[in-house]
């Protein structure tokens, strides 16, 4: 399973990545595994405001409909459009192509309540 070492995770399957003072916001490799077969994906809104665990998307699989929950609150800047028509891109890509949205965060130091990679570790290995 990928873990990568420079993102944060919450206890629900997001990863958070801080670029520029943004954060670009997807589901774990341990998530998108567990799916199985993405094929629909819900794009947030654009513009958007969110709290932090509030529900900002929807992933249909061949086994299940999951919510995907906003790890920091903030305005809603981007959204990866393409997930509508290649929902795959969550199995194929889950830490690259398959992101979902971008967060700009109205209180950066919400990323310090995600956990580390060896805590999400820790978390999916049980």
């Amino acid at each position: 399973m990928n873990i990568p070492d420079d993102l944060r995770y919450s206890a629900d399957h997001e990863w958070a990545r801080v670029e520029d003072g943004k954060v670009r916001i997807g589901i774990t490799d341990y998530a998108q595994d567990a799916l199985g077969d993405v094929v629909y994906v819900d794009v947030p809104e654009v513009g958007a405001t969110v709290a932090a665990k509030d529900k900002i998307s929807e992933v249909e699989s061949t086994k299940s409909v999951s919510d995907i929950y906003a790890p920091v609150s903030g305005t809603i800047t981007q959204a990866n459009a393409e997930l509508a028509d290649v929902p795959e891109r969550l199995n194929e890509d889950p830490y690259g192509e398959g992101w979902i949205c971008v967060i700009d965060p109205t209180d950066p130091t919400e990323l310090d309540a995600l956990l580390d990679a060896s805590a999400y570790g820790r978390l999916v290995e049980g």
